[in-house]
């Protein structure tokens, strides 16, 4: 099963580097597993309306939000497994 992971960033925001940092990290980590788009609000308005964002970064797993701010490592790794076992099931 691969993980959607969506990224939403803004160029005058200070966390979001490290929020991509740490999605980059976590796909090396999981070669196969996660699919991931990376989002300038500032460019793509709409889908951050769509998702009802207030603050960047924020990160979506299968379409819905999961953080908002950069997660630590294990946090979204341990979202990203939760999603596939859920899926499993």
């Amino acid at each position: 099963m691969v993980v959607k992971v969506e990224v939403f960033t803004s160029p005058s925001c200070p966390y979001c580097p490290m929020a991509i940092e740490v999605v980059n990290e976590v796909e090396k980590d999981m070669p196969g597993t996660l699919e991931v788009e990376k989002i300038d609000i500032m460019v793509d308005r709409e889908k951050a309306i769509e998702y009802g964002l207030m603050a960047v970064p924020a990160i979506a797993l299968n379409g819905v939000v999961r953080f908002v701010g950069a997660p630590a490592k294990e946090e979204l790794v341990e979202a990203i497994e939760e999603e596939i076992k859920g899926s499993a099931n």
